[in-house]
């Protein structure tokens, strides 16, 4: 059964949300495969899928219902409100022309990271970042990036919502070592991870501010272990990365 309850909540629209969150789990579902995992009876569960389709949020084919292209409307419209997104796309493109490796453009909502955009490299690997995604923002180069730039007191408070969950062996669990990686950062101003987010890769992340100083997003680096080690992990792309994105957040500041 799918999680529901929000409090203060209104109980027929966490019943819809719950609905939209099992066809995407389930890459589409059936009235009754609904109905079982959000806990509903299959009339509940037929109204509400008839109400989206009626409204082009869901398509039905063969008996199964699916997340619509409309979603990907809505999506695209969120992102082109970021006020960098379109500004850093020729630097991503170009980091990943001349790493040759996945680079990608992470940005903090509500203590989760969301990627807005990515580019793969020439010799870049696949993995399952996909735009608009969310993560834990400790599970990624470019999310500890992002919270050595915030507030102590705004890091506790993201923690204490959202967790540190383990997305590998790797994955940073313990507040106390969290921390030591964010003041390792104030030392070298760039985060390193190794497999925290996808078992064997390994990725260098740094944080992209506008113009005012405040942190926006970060940026980070990902390739395999292979090539991603050594003087290229621990200085070349480091010295690289905070380079490229000091060029961009001048050229930022002074358009």
């Amino acid at each position: 059964m799918t999680e529901r309850g929000t409090a203060g909540g209104v109980q027929a629209d966490e019943t819809l949300i719950a609905i939209v969150d099992t066809l995407q789990s389930r890459d589409g579902a059936r009235v009754t495969e609904v109905a079982d995992a959000v806990g509903v009876s299959n009339s509940t569960a037929h109204r509400h899928l008839t109400t989206l389709r009626a409204h082009r949020w869901v398509t039905k084919r063969d008996g199964v219902y699916r997340l619509s292209f409309r979603f990907l409307d809505i999506g695209g419209y969120v992102r082109e409100q970021n006020p960098v997104y379109k500004r850093i796309k020729p630097t991503l493109q170009t980091i990943a022309d001349e790493t040759g490796e996945f680079v990608g453009f992470l940005v903090e909502q509500d203590g989760l990271g969301v990627y807005l955009y990515s580019e793969m490299g020439t010799d870049g690997v696949g993995n399952d970042v996909r735009i608009g995604r969310h993560v834990h923002l400790h599970q990624s180069a470019a999310g500890l990036a992002i919270l050595a730039e915030l507030p102590r007191e705004r890091v506790d408070e993201i923690v204490d919502e959202h967790g540190l969950p383990a997305r590998t062996p790797q994955t940073i669990t313990d507040r106390d070592e969290l921390f030591d990686e964010l003041d390792r950062f104030a030392e070298r101003g760039y985060t390193q991870v190794r497999g925290d987010h996808t078992e064997g890769l390994w990725g260098v992340g740094v944080p992209v501010h506008d113009g005012d100083g405040d942190v926006v997003g970060g940026i980070f680096v990902a390739g395999p272990t292979h090539r991603i080690q050594g003087e290229r992990f621990e200085e070349d792309l480091p010295r690289y990365l905070q380079g490229a994105v000091k060029e961009f957040e001048l050229n930022l500041s002074f358009s």
